[in-house]
């Protein structure tokens, strides 16, 4: 499955800002989906996931409370809500699709990727 994130752009500290990651070549609803983030000098990082069916979520602790991410399987898409942004969440953002049982929360459970978008929070 190839994939597209998009939506990234600069917001201010405290604002909000929503990312897409849409499919092309296979629907989505068979496909786990993340979201990983990448800062300058930093590892890339889990972010959000959702399994294909939306029953389950899963959130990195530094983003609880703050980001979301439903999925429109009608629309082949998976979004990343982010509310309440603070300057550490600028990063590259890269959403993955996976199918199977392997980990939702770390890279090599993933078996696609999409090029990233860039999200810049300013103080």
């Amino acid at each position: 499955v190839q994939l597209q994130a998009s939506g990234g752009g600069l917001v201010q500290a405290g604002g909000s800002l929503t990312l897409s990651c849409t499919t092309s070549g296979r629907t989505v609803y068979n496909y786990g989906v993340g979201w990983f983030r990448r800062a300058p000098g930093k590892e890339r990082e889990f972010v959000a996931a959702i399994t294909y069916d939306g029953k389950r979520t899963y959130y990195a602790d530094s983003v609880k409370g703050r980001f979301t991410i439903p999925r429109d399987n009608a629309k082949n898409t998976v979004y990343l809500q982010m509310n309440s942004l603070k300057p550490e969440d600028s990063a590259v953002y890269y959403c993955a699709a996976k199918y199977g049982s392997s980990s939702y929360t770390k890279e090599d459970g993933y078996n696609s990727w999409g090029p990233g978008t860039q999200v810049t929070v300013s103080s």
